[in-house]
């Protein structure tokens, strides 16, 4: 069985693999690959909402007029699993995670602008608490003071 396998393969004597046409591709050739959503999405034109890791069949391209320290960013072009609108989103290598490109689709969460939102609810927090205190600290001298007066 082995025999037959790729060894016994007949070239002819005139064959010369350097005269076989070879395809050239253009820069930003869209390859299929079968993606699995990052991010949490809603469709903007049915308001279908598509949760993470929801598989889709979608179109991949290079972005050629852009990168990130010279890394390659990359498209890719999904569909609603609704109404079948074309979406798109873009690796964003900077924040390392995921941008959408405002075609077709609001993208609901991305790590780091999570984590700015709560950067500012924790400030937000700290700074009501330093008023609450404040005002308390004013209200026990006014209290203090008052009793102080009527004895």
């Amino acid at each position: 069985m082995a025999e037959r396998k790729g060894l016994n393969k007949y070239h002819p004597a005139d064959f010369d693999p350097k005269k076989i046409p070879r395809i050239r591709k253009p820069k930003n050739h869209q390859k299929k690959i079968r993606f699995m959503l990052p991010v949490r999405a809603r469709c903007n034109k049915c308001g279908n909402y598509m949760s993470e890791g929801t598989k889709f069949n979608s179109r991949e391209e290079q972005v050629t007029e852009e990168t990130y320290l010279g890394i390659k960013i990359y498209r890719f072009y999904f569909k609603c699993t609704n109404c079948s609108t074309e979406l798109t989103i873009k690796t964003d290598p900077k924040n390392c995670g995921y941008s959408g490109d405002g075609s077709g689709a609001t993208f609901l969460y991305n790590g780091h602008e999570e984590e700015d939102t709560k950067k500012k609810h924790r400030e937000n927090v700290l700074e009501s608490l330093e008023k609450r205190t404040m005002v308390s600290k004013r209200g026990l001298k006014l209290w203090l003071r008052s009793m102080s007066s009527s004895l």
